[in-house]
């Protein structure tokens, strides 16, 4: 009976235990059977989400969105451009350099001035028709052409030696009337010679500063002028200033030592451009004095005479060359009311000018002087006349310099 009981037992045990094993078996087999569901049903919710964002992303247009809720699509990129070809390199043959090339195309500039014969009063309103330039005799084409009316830069060479009281004054009074007619926009220097030459200011807007410049011209030292020497240095000075310039050289043209000669003082003149020089000469009441047919005090050491005409003759002569080579005007004042009116003409003539523009016929830049001549046509190409008020025949005078030098090939 014991041993039944045991045998019952184990055979309920083993029974147990089979139906738990079993039991586990199938847990596990519905476990794996749910997972395995679970992840299809993921897989196939991914695929459908990726798919369903693939036809959005592909249904809008470059840079808009597909619609209020979809995304914004990236703007396609074009396509980068092929880079580009390298350069071509030229090689130079054995033996040859590289070189630049620098054509120059020259063009003369002259100022005219156009001035009544009787008053020296600037003829205004004259075209371009009006005017013909010759170039060594060949008539040149205008291509430009303009009245002006412009402030000055100049300088006021003085002659300031001990040969005379007379030209002493007449040197004051012609530099007292310069100053006078002066304007707030112009520049002046102030250089004086003798033996030497003298800067006594450079130049200046200021007219108090010119005229304490003059006032320090007390008692002068040497009795020699060297002008070819002043003028030399003068001009020197001028061509490394921009724009027009003129000198207004007032003395008694009388050269005694200077180191530069006439011709190199002439060469000077020629290669200095855009300088216009107005000459003044002084002593014109002694000279006039002491002349051999009219004056009363005939034969005055240094004046008076054959041998000092002749100096002063050739004195003249000078000062009229340097003024009609560039353009200016020459003065032989005897009496100091005489002044204002000088300077009334430089001024009309300086402040009140045609330039006129042309590229001239010969191109060739080999260093030589070239002459230049303006004539005043009418409309037929006769001569220009002119008349004045009471339609009587008006006389004038065109001012301008007599020539220019050209440039050289190498300069």
């Amino acid at each position: 009976m014991r041993v039944t009981r045991c045998g019952t037992s184990v055979m309920a045990a083993a029974a147990l235990l089979f139906c738990q094993t079993l039991f586990a078996g199938n847990l596990l087999q519905a476990q794996s059977d749910g997972s395995s569901q679970q992840t299809s049903q993921q897989q196939n919710t991914g695929s459908q989400q990726q798919t369903q964002q693939q036809t959005d992303q592909s249904t809008p247009a470059a840079g808009g969105p597909g619609s209020d809720n979809g995304p914004i699509a990236i703007p396609k990129k074009a396509p980068a451009p092929p880079p580009p070809p390298p350069p071509t390199t030229i090689k130079n043959p054995p033996g040859l350099n590289n070189y630049s090339l620098r054509v120059d195309v020259p063009v003369v500039n002259v100022d005219v001035g156009v001035l009544t014969e009787k008053t020296h009063q600037f003829i205004p309103n004259l075209q371009e028709d009006n005017f013909r330039v010759f170039e060594d005799g060949i008539p040149q084409q205008i291509i430009g052409f303009r009245q002006v009316k412009a402030s000055i830069t100049a300088v006021l060479l003085l002659e300031f030696a001990a040969n005379s009281y007379w030209f002493i004054q007449d040197m004051w009074n012609a530099a007292w009337a310069f100053t006078q007619q002066l304007e707030p926009q112009d520049y002046v220097a102030v250089v004086t010679y003798d033996m030497h030459t003298n800067i006594l200011t450079d130049f200046t807007q200021n007219k108090m500063v010119v005229q304490q410049a003059l006032n320090s011209l007390q008692i002068p030292t040497w009795n020699e002028s060297n002008m070819f020497d002043a003028l030399y240095e003068t001009l020197d000075r001028l061509s490394r200033v921009e724009g027009r310039k003129y000198i207004i050289l007032v003395g008694s043209g009388i050269d005694t030592f200077s180191k530069i000669t006439l011709d190199k003082m002439l060469e000077k003149i020629k290669e200095t451009p855009n300088v216009t020089i107005f000459t003044i000469s002084t002593g014109g009441y002694v000279r006039a004095m002491t002349d051999d047919s009219v004056g009363p005090y005939t034969g005055m050491p240094g004046f008076g005479g054959s041998s000092g005409r002749i100096t002063m003759l050739q004195a003249d002569n000078e000062m009229q060359t340097f003024a009609r080579m560039t353009g200016g005007m020459w003065f032989e004042p005897r009496f100091q009311a005489e002044f204002p009116d000088i300077f009334a003409q430089i001024n009309a003539s300086i402040r009140n000018q045609y330039q006129i523009t042309y590229k001239p016929s010969n191109p060739k830049m080999d260093g030589t002087y070239r002459r230049i001549r303006v004539e005043l046509v009418d409309n037929e190409g006769h001569p220009l006349r002119m008349v004045d008020e009471k339609h009587k025949p008006l006389k004038y005078d065109i001012i301008a310099r007599d020539g220019y030098r050209a440039r050289q090939e190498v300069q």
